[in-house]
C-alpha cells in the first residue's frame, strides 16, 4: 500500500504513465485497424459485439501477460538457431539474424498471417470476377462470427506480446504498466466504432488500411529476423498517407456538387 501511495505521489511515475499510455495507444493502432476491418465483414448487428469482444480479449491478454512478466521476458531467450551461412557486414555483424526466440517465432507467425490476410483482402477488392465484396453493404455475412473472433485472438496474442515487452522496457512498476494498458485499451474501445464506420463508408480508405496491415506484417517478419525498423518511420509513413488520403477525400467531396450541377443542367 505504501508503495502504491509513493507511486501516486511521484511525478516521475505520472510521467512514465503518460508516456506509456501514448506508446500503448500508438502500438494499438495496428490492432484497432485489424479489428475494424474484420468486424466490418460481419452482419451489421454483430459488428459492435465483435469489436467489444476483440478489444476486451486484448485487454485480458495484456493483463494476464503483465502478471507473468518473468515468463514474457524469458520469451526473448534464443530457442532456435538455423545453421545457414549469412553474409556479414564490414563490422562482422550478420545482415540477418538466424537465431530465434519464442518472441521472434510469434512475430514471424503473426507477420506472415497479416501479409496473407491483407493480400487476400486486397485480391477480393480488386478482382473484377470476385464473388465476394470486402464489406457487406446489405448486412450479408462475408465472414463467420467465430472465424472473425479467432483471427482477432491470433493477432491479439502477437500485438499483446509486443505491447508488454515495450511496457517492460519503459518502467519497472507493474501498477503503472497495468494502468497504462487499461487506459490505452479503453481508448481503443471508444475509438473502434467511429473508426470502423469511417472505414466502411469510405472505400478508398479500405485499401489504405489494408496497405497499412501489409506494411505492419512485413515489419513483424523483419523484426523476427533481427532487422529492426524504427516504429516512428512506420507510423510517420502511415500518418503521411492518411493526410494525403484526407486531402483526396476533401477534393472529391468538393467536386461532387459540381458534377451534380452539371448533370442537372444537361
Amino acid at each position: 500500500m505504501n508503495g502504491l501511495a509513493g507511486l501516486i505521489a511521484s511525478p516521475e511515475a505520472w510521467i512514465a504513465l503518460l508516456t506509456l499510455i501514448v506508446m500503448e495507444v500508438v502500438l494499438g493502432v495496428d490492432n484497432l485497424v485489424f479489428v475494424s476491418i474484420l468486424s466490418n465483414k460481419l452482419p451489421e448487428a454483430q459488428r459492435p459485439s465483435a469489436r467489444r469482444i476483440g478489444i476486451g480479449l486484448a485487454l485480458v491478454l495484456r493483463l494476464v501477460l503483465l502478471s507473468a512478466i518473468a515468463f514474457i521476458v524469458s520469451l526473448t531467450q534464443p530457442v532456435l538457431v538455423l545453421p545457414f551461412a549469412v553474409p556479414s557486414l564490414a563490422d562482422g555483424h550478420p545482415l540477418v539474424d538466424l537465431t530465434f526466440s519464442w518472441r521472434d517465432l510469434i512475430l514471424l507467425a503473426g507477420g506472415l498471417f497479416l501479409v496473407w490476410k491483407a493480400t487476400s483482402e486486397i485480391h477480393q477488392t480488386v478482382d473484377p470476377g470476385g464473388t465476394e465484396e470486402l464489406f457487406s453493404k446489405k448486412g450479408r455475412a462475408v465472414l463467420g462470427f467465430g472465424t472473425a473472433i479467432a483471427q482477432i485472438i491470433l493477432l491479439d496474442v502477437v500485438f499483446s506480446i509486443d505491447s508488454i515487452l515495450t511496457a517492460v522496457g519503459m518502467t519497472e512498476h507493474l501498477p503503472i504498466m497495468m494502468a497504462a494498458v487499461t487506459i490505452a485499451v479503453g481508448l481503443m474501445l471508444v475509438a473502434s466504432g467511429p473508426l470502423a464506420r469511417f472505414i466502411h463508408s469510405n472505400p478508398s480508405v479500405v485499401m489504405l488500411a489494408l496497405g497499412f496491415l501489409l506494411l505492419i506484417g512485413a515489419t513483424l517478419i523483419a523484426d523476427a529476423f533481427g532487422v529492426h525498423v524504427p516504429k516512428g518511420y512506420i507510423y510517420a509513413a502511415m500518418a503521411f498517407s492518411g493526410v494525403v488520403e484526407g486531402l483526396n477525400m476533401a477534393a472529391r467531396k468538393r467536386r461532387k456538387p459540381k458534377a451534380d450541377d452539371d448533370r442537372t443542367l444537361h
